[in-house]
């Protein structure tokens, strides 16, 4: 199969899976769903990038539905910004505040966290081979 032709069809079949993850998130907690969906995804793909580069055995197929597909799919940015805009329009200034501020510092805490695991995870594998 042409490596394109895989890559598109691995960020759809990763992106359905991502896409749904995060619609159910939503259902079931509606703004605190999409700041989930944000954290999780923030460690995932930094665990998915550094994972991949220490471990150099990923197939591009993998690592494109997995990050593209999947990470992006799950994670929303506009519905961060959405969620933080319906806050300020209804006058809860200090809960957007909140959540606007608490988003960007923990997710940038978790993909952090999702570097440090993805290389030591990804160096012990390639020990391994």
């Amino acid at each position: 199969m042409n490596r394109r032709l895989k890559n598109y069809l691995s960020v759809g079949i990763f992106a359905f899976f991502g896409g749904g993850l995060r619609a159910y998130l939503n259902l079931i907690w509606s703004q605190t769903g999409t700041l989930t969906a944000n954290i999780i995804g923030c460690f995932l793909l930094a665990f998915f990038t550094y994972f991949f580069v220490e471990y150099r055995e990923g197939r591009d197929w993998l690592v494109t539905g997995l990050s593209t597909g999947f990470v992006g799919s799950f994670t929303t940015f506009s519905s961060f910004n959405l969620d933080t805009l319906k806050q300020l329009e209804s006058g809860m200034n200090s809960q957007a505040t909140i959540y606007f501020f608490s988003s960007i510092f923990i997710g940038f805490l978790f993909a952090y966290l999702g570097m440090l695991v993805g290389k030591r995870t990804g160096r012990k594998l390639a020990e391994k081979a």
